[in-house]
């Protein structure tokens, strides 16, 4: 009786109370999904509408979960951006819709903007007053950003005629609210996911599942066994530059490259795997950035998720490239900032923002200017390459470091005291670390065409190969992660 007294408390614990290191990768949502899903399989049998109640039900816990009370948030934007947008779109056309989308748009924008920025603003006008005023820190809504840009490209794809204006309310709160979208995206069109909702599931794509199952095994291995691993060092860099040697902070530039993608690269694995479990198909949000010989390349390849959000509803409306090449590099660099604005209110970003932009338009002012004439041969793609991703790393130093003088003083140290003689110090002392990295970079390099090689093996292994492999892996990151569990670093954003 006492043994039920105490599972029944612990259950009521871990279903009332938030959990800040909520995630895809942690024991805790496993075993929630594990129960979750078993449920989703047997409901699926029967009718739609239940199955999507119990995922919009779970949702609804997985934001409780990350968010706590704030989660409340998630179900006000949800029916407050549905009912707006049918009711812009009864509007006559013209000015008044437009109108209307701007209103529609503001509504969406306003929790993002009041618990992101209202303090970033505060202290611009402090800084410029000169006042003794110091604004209390907000919480941040985990995946406000990505959900609220889900819900601004859904309102303007409506307005547009993208995609239809009778998606029903439940079909549009499964939409918002999907949790595996959540704490860090990607970002997911209506025309990608909406769909699928309002199709019955009569049959398990088993191909799609097993692919599911591949990505889990990949973000779990690129997340918790490598991004957090080298994100203990790249922690004592960033924290404390002055005290490490030029090459160690060099070294910490190089892990923090690789970490970042990693993580975000692994939670986005998580991610559309636990949809196509669920039968779910979204879009890719990675195809090997760093393999990247420019910038725009770059940005082809990072986060397609987000650069084609910019790229659709800031870009091309300012005017793309249709307005002269003056203008194309001035709507180029006001989206980086606006990305960068995107991803934190902090000079920092803006600075990363600002990189990138500059970045951007240079290479299209080369593309312009003869660039096209340089012989495409393996002298200039290596150049190319290592321009590209020295540049993206440079920039990364600004992306992480909490204040632009930790930012300066790691440039400093590594421009000015790396010495051969530090080489050797290192690989005395991170001998696997460096080993890791290293091994990152050389997996990141690995043709496509050969990476979806290997992902089409593995769907068409047996069961139990699969098994194994998701086994081994699982055990790996039980036993090596348990001390070095390291937040996602896109749930600040």
């Amino acid at each position: 009786m006492a043994n039920i007294t105490q599972l029944t408390t612990a259950l009521f614990d871990f279903l009332s109370t938030q959990d800040k290191n909520w995630s895809l990768c942690t024991f805790p949502f496993m075993v929630s999904f594990l129960v979750f899903f078993a449920i989703y399989i047997g409901l699926n049998r029967y009718r739609q509408t239940w199955t999507k109640a119990y995922v919009i039900a779970f949702s609804i816990f997985f934001a409780f979960k990350a968010n706590g009370i704030l989660m409340w948030l998630l179900p006000i934007i949800t029916i407050s951006s549905w009912y707006l947008t049918r009711f812009m779109m009864r509007l006559k056309r013209g000015k008044i819709r437009k109108i209307g989308l701007a209103v529609v748009i503001l509504s969406e924008l306003l929790p993002l903007l009041y618990y992101k920025y209202t303090n970033f603003t505060l202290e611009i006008f402090h800084e410029l007053l000169r006042s003794n005023f110091s604004p209390e820190k907000m919480l941040l809504p985990v995946g406000i950003s990505f959900f609220t840009f889900q819900a601004i490209s859904y309102t303007v794809d409506v307005y547009k005629g993208r995609y239809p204006k009778t998606a029903e309310l439940i079909d549009y709160t499964f939409y918002l609210t999907f949790f595996p979208l959540l704490i860090a995206g990607p970002i997911t069109r209506a025309e990608v996911l909406l769909p699928q909702v309002q199709t019955p599931k009569d049959n398990v794509n088993e191909s799609l599942v097993y692919k599911g199952l591949w990505l889990i095994i990949c973000g779990l291995i690129k997340k918790a066994l490598i991004a957090d691993y080298i994100a203990q060092y790249n922690n004592i860099v960033f924290d404390a530059p002055a005290t490490q040697s030029g090459f160690g902070n060099l070294m910490g530039v190089l892990g923090f490259s690789v970490q970042i993608y990693c993580d975000f690269s692994g939670y986005s694995d998580l991610a559309i795997g636990v949809a196509a479990l669920m039968g779910y198909e979204l879009k890719d949000n990675f195809r090997f950035p760093y393999q990247s010989l420019n910038l725009t390349e770059f940005w082809h390849r990072w986060h397609i998720a987000l650069s084609t959000w910019f790229r659709d509803y800031l870009y091309i409306p300012l005017g793309g490239n249709r307005k002269g090449a003056l203008r194309t590099y001035l709507n180029s660099f006001l989206a980086m900032i606006v990305a960068g604005l995107w991803h934190g209110a902090s000079w920092m970003f803006v600075v990363w923002g600002i990189l990138h932009g500059i970045g951007l338009v240079v290479h299209k002012f080369c593309i312009n200017n003869g660039l096209r004439e340089i012989p495409n041969n393996a002298y200039t793609k290596t150049l190319s390459w290592l321009i590209t991703f020295s540049y993206v790393s440079l920039a990364w130093i600004f992306f992480r470091s909490s204040d632009m003088t930790t930012a300066t003083t790691l440039i400093n140290n590594i421009i000015h005291t790396t010495n051969l003689a530090d080489v050797r110090i290192f690989l005395m002392e991170y001998p696997l670390w460096l080993a890791v990295v290293l091994i990152s970079l050389e997996l990141h390099s690995i043709r496509e065409a050969d990476y979806y090689w290997l992902q089409s093996k593995f769907i068409q292994s047996s069961w139990l190969v699969k098994l194994c492999i998701f086994a081994v892996v699982l055990q790996l990151v039980i036993n090596l992660s348990q001390h070095s569990i390291q937040p996602f670093i896109y749930t600040q954003f």
